[in-house]
């Protein structure tokens, strides 16, 4: 779970005003799980609002309390800032950013990843030349792509670059959910090519279940994919020789908590075995983490399993 969900509360289902989610983020880097908690999700056109709403409660000289004695032991906040329009302006933006908050005045935060969404391997080309060495990247593949058509050029376009391949796994509509067998896909893809990935959206909670898909009083309702489920096949597509796509699949589509066993030694489903060294070889260098709107959700529901 180390740095696994990059907080998404500006993001729907939670929409959250800038105030509010930089709060958010805050409070869980000084709670119980905070090695839980990875980047802070922003639009790079919001960084400036970001710097003016955040800076108090970003660590630094305004915002030294609940953090840890020494200020030497403090970390910038690691933002990951989406690509919106031209990535050339947006890099002026965030390079504006980490400038201002290198001064502990103005609190710590650095702009350390990007992500943004790509059509063509002449796209990711491009955005190659231009983006820093200094900043990951993570190119998402569009959802018709992933769900209609086939990731496995853009993926390859990816290789070799050292970047993330990125798939939305959810939203607000039970449409805007990939099949079981699109995320199969896509990790195969993924391992062939030697690209690490990552996933946004729909993995609030560790088990695929049906689940209210926004936070309204009628709600729309459908099946989520869960981040056990997802983490546990990639694991499985990267440290086995001649993955089965069937038996990856099988691991998504679990919906039994009772399904997964887990002990000192790894994680069994059914007839799969995946060890705890496997499973850190897969979060070291082939399926990075998960951006959330929610991190409280993941904590609650892995404590009602037991595994908390």
């Amino acid at each position: 779970m180390g740095g696994l969900i990059d907080y998404a509360g500006l993001f729907p289902p939670s929409k959250l005003e800038m105030g509010k989610a930089t709060e958010n983020y805050a409070k869980y880097l000084r709670a119980e799980h905070a090695d839980f908690v990875g980047r802070f999700i922003c639009p790079a056109p919001r960084l400036e609002e970001m710097s003016k709403a955040a800076s108090i409660v970003m660590p630094g000289t305004y915002a030294t309390s609940g953090y840890p004695e020494h200020l030497d032991d403090i970390e910038p906040w690691q933002i990951s800032a989406i690509i919106m329009g031209d990535l050339e302006e947006n890099l002026e933006m965030i390079y504006r950013f980490n400038e201002h908050h290198d001064d502990e005045e103005n609190g710590l935060a650095m702009v350390d990843a990007i992500e943004m969404r790509v059509s063509s391997s002449d796209e990711i080309d491009e955005a190659l030349e231009i983006i820093p060495e200094m900043i990951d990247a993570a190119f998402e593949v569009p959802q018709d792509i992933v769900m209609n058509g086939d990731p496995r050029g853009l993926i390859a376009a990816m290789s070799g670059a050292g970047v993330l391949a990125k798939i939305r796994c959810g939203g607000v509509e039970a449409s805007m959910f990939p099949s079981c067998e699109n995320i199969a896909d896509f990790m195969m893809a993924c391992k062939n090519a030697s690209v690490m990935f990552k996933c946004t959206a729909g993995l609030h909670h560790p088990i695929r279940s049906e689940q209210a898909l926004t936070y309204d009083e009628s709600p729309p309702r459908g099946v989520m994919h869960g981040f056990i489920n997802v983490y546990v096949a990639a694991a499985y597509v990267l440290t086995t020789k001649k993955p089965d796509v069937g038996t990856a699949v099988g691991i998504l589509e679990e919906m039994d908590p009772k399904a997964f066993k887990f002990n000192e030694d790894g994680v069994i489903h059914k007839r799969t075995r995946v060890s705890t060294i496997e499973l850190g070889q897969m979060r070291e260098g082939f399926a990075m983490g998960y951006g959330s709107c929610s991190v409280d959700e993941p904590i609650a529901d892995l404590t009602a399993m037991g595994l908390l």
